[in-house]
């Protein structure tokens, strides 16, 4: 069984959560470039960088790096690269730089469920409630977030008239 949560573990786990989650959302969304995807992408950046940046105080039971960390400076690299080109105009770029941290971050996240000695993997097995309320409780607040910017979005909406 891995060791007990530490804070940093669980704000990893935490931001790792939401920039799944945000990440998927701004991704399936049709409307690019609204305001709503500006906030978005914004809170996905923050939590994966976030990710990134906590990743390099969680090391192996050695004490060491491995193959992990490397994966987050070239996170780092890309979601740097991602916001710099978008800042410049170049909306292709920005596409795949975002798309490509993305996808990483959904094979880190597949690398984190596969191992069956880590710690989620263990809290489905020894604590189904606490992963089940932890799972709820990300879902419920990035939910109500994304409900909320949508009501923004309706309130912020330009009204058209029309004169005879």
């Amino acid at each position: 069984m891995p060791s007990p949560w530490t804070l940093l573990i669980a704000l990893h786990a935490i931001a790792a959560g939401y920039a799944l989650i945000f990440g998927a959302v701004n991704l399936l969304r049709r409307n690019k470039g609204s305001a709503a995807h500006k906030i978005l992408g914004r809170i996905w950046a923050v939590a994966m960088y976030v990710v990134v940046l906590t990743s390099f105080g969680i090391r192996t039971i050695d004490g060491g790096f491995n193959w992990l960390h490397a994966l987050s400076v070239l996170t780092f690299c890309t979601l740097t690269l991602g916001l710099v080109t978008v800042r410049r105009g170049n909306i292709r770029a920005h596409q795949r730089f975002m798309t490509g941290s993305y996808f990483g971050l959904i094979g880190a996240f597949i690398g984190v469920v596969a191992v069956p000695d880590r710690r989620l993997p263990q809290m489905a097995i020894h604590d189904l409630a606490g992963l089940t309320l932890w799972v709820a409780a990300l879902a419920l607040t990035a939910g109500l977030t994304v409900a909320g910017l949508m009501q923004l979005r309706q309130k912020t909406a330009p009204v058209i008239s029309v004169r005879k």
